[in-house]
C-alpha cells in the first residue's frame, strides 16, 4: 500500500478543489455569455431585417416597369452579398412562391420542406403589415427569418443568422476565467498553508512525541498555541506524559515480590492526602516473629508468608474497603494503608482474622501442636523458642490532631509500634491522642475482637 501524508491529502484536496471551483465558474460563465451573444444575435437579425427589407424595397422600386426577373435576381444578389460580406447576415436566400430556392447567398444548411410552411404563414390573407416571420433553431443555434416584400416577381426572402457558438462564448470568457483561475489557486495556496501551520505541523510534532516518548523519554513536553481542540490534545498529551512518568517511577520503585507501591510512592500519596486536608489514617502493619520464621524455614517460605500478607490485605480493600484506598509495602513484611478513620477497624478486623487463620499453613504440624519454633537468635545466635507469627496493626491520622509532614506521621506510627509488638497476639492499636504527649486514648483490637 502507498504510504500517504496528511500534508499531501491537503495538498490533493486543494488542487481538486481549485479545479472543481474554476470548472463551476467557467461553466457559469460561458452559459452567462451564450444567452449574452443568442440575445445580441437575435436583436442583430431583427435590425438586420429591416434594412435589408428597406434595402430590398428600394432595389424593386428602382427597376424599370416590367423588368425581367433575371435583372431583379441580380441587383438582389450584388446587394445581399454585401450584406454577408459585412457580416450583418449569415446567409440569405430568394424563394419563388412554392418555397422553392432562387438563389443564395452564403451558407445554406436548411430543410425547404420546412421553410414553406413558414410562407405560407406570411401569404395568409389578413394584415398585409405582416412582412416578418421568425423561427429560432435551437438544435443548430440558428434563427430563420422569413420575409415578404411588394414585389411583381412574388419572391420572398430568407435570411438566417447564428445565435453564437461555444467557440465565441469562450472567446469572451477568457480574460475572466483566467483571473478567477488566479484568484482561486492563490486562495487555495493560502488555505494550504493555514492548514499545513495549524493542523499538519502540530500533528507532525504529537507525532516526533509519540515516538520521543516511546523511546523512552517521558519528559517530551508539546507546546501548540492554537487555542482550540489541538491545544487541547497537546494539554492531555503532556498530562498524559506527567503520568506516564508517575507510572514508571512507581514501577520501578514498586516491591518486586508482591509488585505493591515502594516507599516512594506511599509517601507521595500520603502527602497527597495531608495536602487536601481530607481525614484518614495510615495503618502500619508488621509480621511478629517473621524474622525467625524466616530463618527456620528459609527465604522462599519467608517470601511466602510476605504474598499472604499482600493478598489478606488486597482482600481486605476489596471486601471491606474502597477503591481509593490505598495499599503499599514498604519492604521486607511492612505493610502500609491509607483509608478513611470509618473504614479502619473493619479493614484491620478482617486482615487480623484472616491472617491468623492462613498463616497456619506455612507451618508444619509439629510446629502448630508446639505453639512456637525454635531458631537462632539473630544477635545472641542461642536457641530461643518464637511463637508462630502473628500480626500487629498501627494507625495513625489527622482525624484527632493535625498532621502537616509525612515525617510526623511516621513518628507517631513509630511510638504506637513500640506498643503494638509487646502485645504477644495479632492486634490493631489506633492513636487516639490528641497531642503527642503520651495521653490521650489508644483503641486495642484484638485477635478475637
Amino acid at each position: 500500500m502507498i504510504k500517504t501524508t496528511l500534508q499531501s491529502r491537503l495538498i490533493v484536496f486543494t488542487v481538486i478543489s481549485s479545479v472543481f471551483l474554476i470548472s463551476i465558474f467557467t461553466l457559469i460563465q460561458i452559459s452567462n455569455q451564450l444567452g449574452r451573444v443568442q440575445e445580441f444575435n437575435i436583436y442583430r437579425a431583427n435590425q438586420s431585417a429591416l434594412v435589408i427589407k428597406d434595402k430590398l424595397t428600394s432595389i424593386f422600386s428602382s427597376l424599370p416597369a416590367g423588368a425581367p426577373s433575371h435583372q431583379a435576381i441580380k441587383e438582389i444578389e450584388r446587394s445581399l452579398a454585401d450584406f454577408i460580406e459585412s457580416g450583418a447576415v449569415d446567409t440569405a436566400l430568394v424563394l419563388d412562391k412554392e418555397g422553392n430556392p432562387v438563389t443564395m447567398q452564403g451558407k445554406l444548411n436548411l430543410v425547404f420542406e420546412e421553410d414553406k410552411n413558414f410562407l405560407k404563414k406570411l401569404a395568409e390573407p389578413g394584415d398585409n403589415s405582416k412582412w416578418l416571420v421568425s423561427f429560432v433553431d435551437k438544435e443548430n443555434r440558428l434563427v430563420n427569418l422569413f420575409i415578404k416584400t411588394d414585389n411583381p416577381y412574388g419572391f420572398y426572402f430568407k435570411l438566417v443568422f447564428s445565435l453564437g457558438n461555444l467557440q465565441q462564448a469562450l472567446n469572451q470568457v477568457y480574460g475572466p476565467v483566467i483571473l478567477i483561475m488566479l484568484v482561486v489557486i492563490l486562495a487555495n495556496v493560502i488555505l494550504a498553508f493555514l492548514l499545513s501551520k495549524t493542523l499538519v505541523v502540530p500533528v507532525k510534532m504529537l507525532n516526533q512525541a509519540t515516538k520521543d516518548i516511546a523511546a523512552g523519554n517521558l519528559d517530551r513536553k508539546v507546546s501548540i498555541l492554537t487555542h482550540d481542540e489541538l491545544e487541547e490534545l497537546s494539554d492531555t498529551f503532556n498530562h498524559m506524559t506527567g503520568e506516564l512518568k508517575k507510572m514508571k517511577e512507581r514501577a520501578e520503585n514498586a516491591n518486586p515480590l508482591t509488585k505493591l507501591p515502594g516507599n516512594v510512592a506511599i509517601r507521595e500519596e500520603a502527602e497527597r492526602r495531608i495536602k487536601n486536608g481530607r481525614e484518614f489514617i495510615l495503618i502500619y502493619a508488621d509480621l511478629d516473629n517473621f524474622k525467625a520464621f524466616n530463618d527456620k524455614h528459609g527465604v522462599s517460605a519467608g517470601d511466602e508468608a510476605i504474598m499472604l500478607t499482600a493478598n489478606i490485605m488486597r482482600e481486605a480493600i476489596s471486601k471491606k474497603g474502597e477503591k481509593e484506598d490505598f495499599l503499599g509495602h514498604e519492604g521486607g513484611d511492612d505493610f502500609l494503608l491509607l483509608t478513611i478513620p470509618e473504614r479502619a477497624e473493619k479493614l484491620a478486623g478482617y486482615i487480623i482474622k484472616e491472617f491468623d487463620r492462613r498463616i497456619t499453613g506455612l507451618y508444619t504440624k509439629e510446629e502448630l501442636e508446639k505453639g512456637h519454633i525454635e531458631a537462632k537468635g539473630r544477635e545472641s545466635g542461642v536457641i530461643k523458642v518464637f511463637p508462630i507469627m502473628s500480626i500487629s496493626l498501627v494507625g495513625a491520622g489527622n482525624y484527632c490532631r493535625e498532621i502537616i509532614s509525612y515525617s510526623q506521621l511516621t513518628n507517631v506510627i513509630a511510638e504506637l509500634k513500640k506498643a503494638a509488638k509487646m502485645v504477644q497476639k495479632s492486634n490493631f492499636l489506633i492513636d487516639r491522642r490528641k497531642q503527642d504527649d503520651g495521653k490521650g486514648e489508644e483503641f486495642r483490637h484484638g485477635a478475637g475482637d
